[in-house]
C-alpha cells in the first residue's frame, strides 16, 4: 500500500458518510463520533516534485551560478460541477516566477499537466497546457494564471451501495463490531480506492528537471 493510497483511504474514511449527515455533525445515535459528507468530485493537488521548475543557462549546467528562471505553481483551486453522468472539475492555479537577468523585457512559456488519478496510482487521463509569463524590462518577478479541466465518470466515483451500507451501518456501544473499522475489510478498502479520484496539476518536467527537484 503506497503513501498516496493510504492518504486516499484516510480521506474517504473521513468523508465516507456522504448524504447521511451534515459536515462535522456529532452522531450521538450511532455512537461513532464525527460524520462528514463525501463528495464524488476529485480532490485537487500537486504531485511531489512537480510544483517547481528551474531553467538554467547554459541549459546543461546545474550550477547555482547558471540558474536563469525559477517558478513555483501555487494556490491550486478546484471548481467542480456535478452532472448526472460526469463530474467536471475546473482546476486553476497561479505561477510565481523570478529571473536573474532583468535588463530586457522577456517572455517565458512553461508547460504544465493536469492528470486524473484513480485509487492513488492509476492514471485515467492527462492533458498538457502552457502558461506564459511576461517580465517587463527591469523586473525580476512575474506571475500568471493557468487553468485546465479534469473530467471523471460519475458512476466510477460513486461507492457501490453495498459498500456504503457497510460503512454507514449504525453501530452502538456494546455491539460486537462497534469498534471494528469497516475499512479493515480488504474488499471495502479496495472499493473505496476504486471510487477515489484526484485531479493533479504540476509542471511538465523533463527527467533531468524532475531529478533536480528531487535531489537538490
Amino acid at each position: 500500500m503506497t503513501l498516496r493510497q493510504n492518504a486516499a483511504i484516510a480521506l474517504v474514511a473521513m468523508l465516507a458518510l456522504g448524504g447521511c449527515q451534515r459536515t462535522g455533525e456529532l452522531d450521538v445515535t450511532q455512537g461513532v463520533g464525527i460524520s462528514a459528507v463525501r463528495s464524488a468530485c476529485p480532490v485537487a493537488g500537486v504531485p511531489a516534485g512537480t510544483g517547481d521548475i528551474t531553467l538554467f543557462d547554459p541549459a546543461g549546467s546545474r550550477e547555482a551560478s547558471a540558474i536563469d528562471v525559477t517558478a513555483t505553481l501555487t494556490n491550486v483551486r478546484a471548481n467542480c460541477v456535478e452532472g448526472s453522468d460526469v463530474l467536471t472539475s475546473t482546476i486553476s492555479f497561479d505561477v510565481q516566477a523570478r529571473r536573474v537577468r532583468t535588463d530586457a523585457a522577456r517572455q517565458v512559456t512553461l508547460p504544465y499537466f493536469i492528470t486524473v488519478v484513480r485509487g492513488g496510482t492509476q492514471i485515467v487521463s492527462k492533458r498538457i497546457g502552457q502558461v506564459t509569463l511576461d517580465f517587463p524590462a527591469g523586473a525580476a518577478r512575474a506571475s500568471a494564471q493557468g487553468q485546465g479541466t479534469a473530467i471523471v465518470d460519475r458512476s466510477a466515483a460513486t461507492l457501490p451501495r453495498e459498500t456504503r451500507e457497510q460503512i454507514t451501518r449504525r453501530r452502538k456501544a456494546g455491539d460486537q463490531d462497534a469498534a471494528v473499522d469497516p475499512l479493515s475489510d480488504p474488499a471495502v478498502r479496495q472499493a473505496v480506492l476504486a471510487a477515489t479520484f484526484e485531479a493533479m496539476v504540476g509542471f511538465q518536467l523533463t527527467d533531468d528537471q524532475l531529478k533536480y527537484n528531487v535531489t537538490r
